[in-house]
């Protein structure tokens, strides 16, 4: 079983960036990191770093192969579950999550954990389309993300979760007594348009034919509420499950509609078909609408 073992440090290394802090992960030597990444290269004839500079780098033999190690390690650790405990909440699995919903999978996870020790569970955030394609690589077994416009390939599977309408939030003493009014009266705070949501915000904008003062452009929902907050403007977003800002005196919440009807941003999970964990995502995708249904 030594390639196993290789390969398992093939992938500390990989996301730790060096066979030095590969090694502590592992619990070998940094001399013996070095030799295994060697042996496994010879054993599969190519090599799969970039050993020019002080540090390992993977070269684009070693990028096509970590998600196919990822896949392996993952299949051998479901071989090692006794055959009477192939349903069991136990052993690695990776999932993703957009920002604004990481904090509630944290919590769930560790609510998992508490009753089933032995599941393993790696947590990544990042952006959307970048979560997306993570699972299709096969690098995460699942991810919440921001719905998209584009098709699924058909290795991939999307369910629903929850909707949360856009809203325009306005400090207490700002101008204006509706979203129209007060986008045209305040410097507008903009949401990424290169994300997901940003987009959606564009597009909901551009139906309701709404003129905004443009302003300043972030990628954090959080920290466009806090500039908000402190009436440097008003921001378009998702109003947040989980978010309390209808309770907070500094804010109003004000709706925005276009055509009549509220635009929506969908938070789903996406996942590949062929995974061998899903017993494990259903019962995290399961208790995450629970605690953003409520």
């Amino acid at each position: 079983m030594s390639t196993i073992r290789f390969l398992r440090t093939f992938v500390a290394v990989a996301e730790h960036g060096s066979f030095a802090a590969a090694a502590s992960q592992v619990a070998v030597t940094q001399a013996a990191v070095s030799l295994q990444m060697r042996s496994l290269e010879e054993e599969l004839r190519r090599a799969l770093f970039d050993r020019s500079g002080r540090v390992a780098v993977l070269n684009a033999d070693g990028r096509a192969l970590l998600p196919q190690a990822r896949r392996l390690l993952a299949l051998y650790d479901d071989m090692r579950v006794p055959l009477a405990d192939t349903e069991a909440m136990a052993g690695a699995v990776a999932v993703g999550a957009v920002v604004s919903v990481m904090g509630g999978l944290s919590h769930v996870v560790a609510q998992l954990k508490r009753t089933y020790p032995a599941l393993d569970v790696r947590l990544i955030g990042a952006k959307s389309f970048e979560l997306a394609a993570m699972v299709e690589s096969g690098e995460l077994d699942a991810a919440f993300v921001v719905e998209g416009s584009a098709r699924l390939a058909g290795t991939l599977h999307w369910t629903p979760l929850y909707d949360e309408p856009l809203v325009a939030i306005a400090a207490r003493g700002s101008q204006g007594d509706d979203a129209r009014q007060a986008l045209a009266s305040n410097p507008f705070l903009r949401f990424d348009r290169s994300q997901r949501t940003g987009a959606l915000v564009e597009r909901a904008l551009r139906r309701a034919h709404l003129r905004t003062n443009e302003y300043l452009e972030l990628n954090s929902i959080e920290a466009l509420v806090e500039l908000v907050r402190q009436e440097v403007g008003v921001t378009v977003v998702p109003l947040l499950k989980r978010a309390r800002w209808r309770d907070d005196r500094a804010l109003r919440i004000l709706p925005l509609r276009a055509g009549g009807e509220p635009t929506v941003r969908t938070i789903g999970m996406l996942e590949r078909r062929d995974h061998g964990r899903v017993h494990v995502t259903e019962a995290i995708r399961t208790a995450c609408a629970a605690l953003f249904g409520d």
